[in-house]
C-alpha cells in the first residue's frame, strides 16, 4: 500500500495503543499453529470473572486473498475475506456472521500518498452505509467518518479528526459521537532506542460535562521485555510487563488499582500468546 495519511481509524491510534493496548484484568490464553499448506489455526479462551469465552480462528492465505473463519462458543461463525491489490492501493473486504443473515458487509479501502478512503455497505435491503476519508500526508491529515442508516434515514455517526505528526511527536484532535465528545491526544517519543514514550489523552463530553484525562508511558527494559503504566483523573492506576520468551510468543501480566479506594483488592490480568 502507498504511504500516506492512512484511514480515519489511524488518527490518534498510536497514542491509544500506548494508553490502552494490552491492559486487561482478565485471563486469556491463545495458541497458534501453522500447517504445511499455510493454514493457521488459533484457538483462544478468556476468563472474565465467572464467565468463560472461547473461540477458534482459522486463517488461510492464497496469493492476494486472505480468508478468516472464526467460530465462537455460541456457534456464531464469522467469515472475513480480504482481497489485496485488485488495483494499486485498493483493498476489498467481505464479511458476514452466520446465522445472522443481516450481518453481511462489503468494505472497499483505497490508500494513496495524499488520501485514505474507506467505504462500506451492509448486504441488506435497507443497509447501513459508512464512509470515511482522510486527506493529507504523513505530517498533517484531516478526516471524517460518517454512517447513514437507510432504513431510518438518519445519520448514526459523524466524526471529524485532525492529526499532526513529526519525527518524535504525534498530536490529534477529534469530535466524535455525533460531535458530543471532544478528544485531544499527544504522544512524544523520548528515546527510539528503548521505545520510551509518554502520552496523554483528554476527552470532554458536552452532554454530561465530564472530563477524562489519561496519562501513560512505556519503556523497553531489553529487546524482549517492555513495561507500561498509566493513570487517569479518577485515580485508576494500571501497569503491565510484557515479555517475549520466544519469538512471537508473549506473556503479559497487568494490574489495576483504584488509588482512592486502596482497601479494594487490586485486579490482576494475564495473557499468554503462543505462536510458532
Amino acid at each position: 500500500m502507498a504511504k500516506g495519511p492512512g484511514l480515519y481509524s489511524d488518527i490518534g491510534k498510536k497514542t491509544r495503543d500506548l494508553l490502552f493496548r494490552d491492559y486487561q484484568t482478565d485471563h486469556k490464553f491463545t495458541v497458534s499453529t501453522v500447517a504445511a499448506n499455510g493454514l493457521a489455526i488459533t484457538p483462544s479462551a478468556t476468563k472474565k470473572g465467572e464467565l468463560l469465552l472461547a473461540d477458534v480462528n482459522a486463517q488461510w492465505r492464497n496469493n492476494s486473498v486472505t480468508t478468516d473463519l472464526k467460530l465462537d462458543i455460541k456457534s456464531n461463525l464469522c467469515t472475513t475475506i480480504t482481497i489485496d491489490e485488485l488495483a494499486p492501493g485498493l483493498k476489498t473486504i467481505l464479511s458476514f456472521v452466520a446465522p445472522d443473515q443481516k450481518s453481511g458487509k462489503v468494505e472497499v479501502q483505497y490508500f494513496h500518498e495524499n488520501a485514505g478512503i474507506s467505504t462500506s455497505i451492509g448486504l441488506a435491503a435497507k443497509p447501513l452505509v459508512n464512509f470515511s476519508g482522510v486527506a493529507g500526508n504523513n505530517t498533517v491529515a484531516l478526516g471524517t467518518d460518517i454512517s447513514f442508516d437507510t432504513s431510518t434515514g438518519d445519520f448514526t455517526k459523524y466524526n471529524v479528526g485532525l492529526s499532526i505528526s513529526t519525527a518524535d511527536l504525534i498530536a490529534s484532535f477529534a469530535l466524535n459521537n455525533k460531535f458530543d465528545t471532544l478528544s485531544a491526544s499527544y504522544m512524544h517519543t523520548v528515546s527510539p532506542l528503548t521505545n520510551t514514550a509518554v502520552g496523554a489523552e483528554l476527552t470532554h463530553s458536552f452532554s454530561s460535562n465530564e472530563n477524562t484525562l489519561t496519562i501513560g508511558t512505556q519503556h523497553a527494559l531489553d529487546p524482549l521485555t517492555s513495561v507500561k503504566a498509566r493513570v487517569n483523573n479518577y485515580g485508576i492506576a494500571s501497569a503491565l510487563i510484557q515479555h517475549a520468551w520466544r519469538p512471537k510468543s508473549l506473556v503479559t501480566i497487568s494490574g489495576e488499582v483504584d488509588t482512592k479506594a486502596i482497601e479494594k483488592s487490586a485486579k490482576v490480568g494475564i495473557a499468554l500468546a503462543l505462536k510458532p
